[in-house]
């Protein structure tokens, strides 16, 4: 009996240590969508009004969850904000169509589509506002510039490989010179971005670094 007795309370121990990892998972489950519905509301709000018109309180009336529970996940409205705004992502693909023209006329396309339908590109001029002042937002933008121009970079840094331009060719300024143009159709000219104006863009950037003096170079640039 004596030994009995341990042998049959070891099950109850694991039996309630089983639950009560249960429940914990339970509690993590509910805490993660809590806090994705309040960051998926606080990204839509940022999206119809901006930083400027963002409020906790309208974030608490559309999804729902407490202001005590928001705020214990986030201090303060421009915590918030700024976890809101890190979820923007402008990263593409890289193509490889055989030709430089062809793979920068297909990232400047779609760059173009997302600028002109994607949630974040209205997003993006108030977070610019705010980044002038603000060295987190300012961290927020430069993330979202280096996603518009990875995928540009590296289909430059590939043809200079291959010869189709030149090696003095400057990745940066070609970016610039690739993306500037959309940039301002979106935000000032409002003017559409179609495949012409792409087309265009794409053919004088490149025209301007094609390499000339490359024996034997790939003329597919």
């Amino acid at each position: 009996m004596g030994r009995g007795t341990p042998g049959h309370a070891q099950p109850t121990r694991r039996s309630a240590a089983a639950s009560g990892e249960g429940d914990a998972a339970r509690v993590d489950g509910r805490v993660r969508r809590s806090r994705d519905r309040v960051l998926t509301t606080a990204f839509e709000l940022l999206s119809e009004s901006g930083v400027g018109g963002f409020t906790v309180d309208e974030v608490v009336r559309r999804s729902g969850v407490a202001k005590t529970t928001i705020y214990r996940h986030w201090p303060s409205r421009e915590a918030l904000v700024i976890d809101a705004a890190s979820r923007i992502s402008a990263e593409q693909e890289v193509p490889d169509t055989g030709s430089l023209e062809g793979d920068v006329t297909a990232i400047l396309a779609n760059l173009g589509h997302l600028l002109g339908t994607a949630r974040w590109s209205s997003v993006v001029p108030s977070i610019v506002d705010v980044a002038e002042r603000d060295p987190e937002f300012a961290g927020i933008h430069g993330k979202i510039q280096r996603g518009h121009a990875a995928p540009l970079r590296e289909v430059i840094e590939r043809a200079v490989g291959r010869g189709l331009i030149s090696a003095a060719a400057d990745p940066s300024s070609m970016v610039s010179a690739l993306i500037g143009p959309l940039y301002y159709r979106r935000w000032f000219s409002r003017e559409p971005i179609d495949d012409q104006f792409v087309k265009t863009i794409a053919r004088n950037v490149i025209s301007s670094q094609r390499a000339t003096d490359a024996p034997g170079r790939d003329t597919r640039a």
